[in-house]
């Protein structure tokens, strides 16, 4: 597996690894600045290659973070300029490191999660004469991109992202509205794999009588409607709002967090207590991009694992989910009254919407979209069983 991310805090490729390896199989992941002290679930190896990253420390270590010094106009205008050159630059002394540590190993199928791991699987795939799996986590073209637009390199990522996922041997994505997108732009057959979490243990998914407060766990930056929470907090205490994941720094730089708890990434057992303890899970982005639009956030399963009703974006996938199950409210993006409203609605009515959080539990778990993932790679036809090793020095991991 190649990702793009520190492994640490990616619940996605750290489930699908384990579940592949309950499968019988042998997974390697080469990820992006892989904490030193990580110990990977086991039966799993991983290894990182070096690139730029905001997650500083291991994940667990995590402490408050204070607001920083409000940027300067031609410091944030520099910043907003650089960015796309700063992200592609990183990103190309990332892949050249993750190639050379991939090319240690043999293997029997490359698995790229998202489309910056796409054009290196590719490419070892070819040259290792394999299958590759492209996992799509949302719909690349329809995200929304901070820093100035660059309409040339989305245009030629498009281009790449249709010939290279064209002639991958499965793709999967995390729900179906981008399934169906991906099949109405390239044609594809897609697997949908969603970000469910393994069911909750049913002593352990006991929440509070009454909600204490709300949890974003997720990226802490742009198109997130962090804003809208931070302008909302007043008027919902005194339940208190808890923000917790990996951070940009220039967005927290100039974000007004002093009304809530930001705390940097934790394990996902400690953001699952974390959960229960404050009673509701907050699902927010800002709605602009069709990615948004489509997205379904493991947020959302998340919660449902936790056994938390949530407070949800009213995006078209994500309220479709919220509204069928009955399991939390919903607001519009962008508007306090909106979201003030749909907390407190939520506190009003929380009994029965945590009856219907454990109620909705069995389906909205892991079990079934573990079964569509195995299948993928059962049904796949393999050059060798029995070439699949991992690098020298790493074999103790397993």
């Amino acid at each position: 597996m190649i990702v793009w991310t520190s492994v640490v805090t990616d619940t996605r490729v750290l489930r699908e690894a384990t579940t592949l390896v309950a499968a019988g199989h042998v997974v390697h992941i080469i990820g992006k600045d892989v904490p030193a002290d990580f110990v990977p679930p086991a039966g799993l190896t991983v290894e990182g290659a070096t690139g730029t990253s905001t997650l500083k420390r291991a994940a667990g270590s995590a402490v408050r973070v204070g607001p920083s010094r409000t940027l300067s106009p031609p410091v944030r205008l520099a910043r907003w300029a650089l960015l796309p050159n700063h992200v592609a630059a990183s990103h190309r002394a990332w892949v050249k490191q993750a190639r050379v540590l991939a090319r240690r190993a043999t293997f029997d199928v490359v698995h790229a999660h998202d489309f910056t791991a796409l054009p290196l699987a590719a490419e070892l795939a070819v040259e290792a004469g394999v299958p590759y799996v492209y996992d799509t986590h949302e719909y690349w073209y329809g995200r929304s991109r901070s820093g100035r637009p660059a309409p040339l390199r989305r245009r030629i990522d498009r281009r790449s992202e249709r010939q290279l996922g064209g002639r991958a041997a499965a793709v999967i994505t995390v729900g179906d509205g981008v399934a169906d997108q991906l099949h109405a732009d390239f044609g594809w057959d897609v697997t949908v794999v969603r970000n469910t979490f393994p069911a909750p243990v049913p002593e352990l998914s006991a929440v509070s009588a009454a909600p204490t407060g709300l949890v974003y766990a997720g990226r802490i930056g742009e198109h997130r409607d962090l804003e809208t929470v931070a302008a909302a907090t007043p008027a919902i205490a005194p339940l208190r709002v808890t923000i917790v994941g990996p951070a940009d720094p220039t967005f927290l730089a100039g974000f007004r967090s002093e009304s809530m708890d930001v705390l940097e990434a934790l394990p996902v057992a400690e953001v699952t207590e974390l959960l229960r303890s404050q009673g509701l899970a907050l699902v927010a982005h800002d709605g602009r991009s069709v990615n948004h639009r489509l997205a379904m956030p493991n947020k959302l399963f998340h919660a449902v694992h936790a056994g938390v009703p949530v407070v949800a974006v009213a995006t078209e996938e994500l309220a479709r989910i919220v509204r069928r199950y009955g399991i939390g409210t919903v607001y519009e993006p962008g508007d306090v009254d909106s979201l003030v409203a749909a907390v407190r609605e939520a506190a009003r009515h929380y009994p029965e919407l945590v009856a219907a959080v454990r109620a909705a539990g069995p389906e909205l778990s892991w079990a079934s979209d573990a079964t569509r993932l195995v299948g993928i790679y059962t049904a796949m036809k393999f050059p060798s069983r029995n070439r699949t090793s991992v690098p020298a020095g790493l074999e103790g991991q397993v």
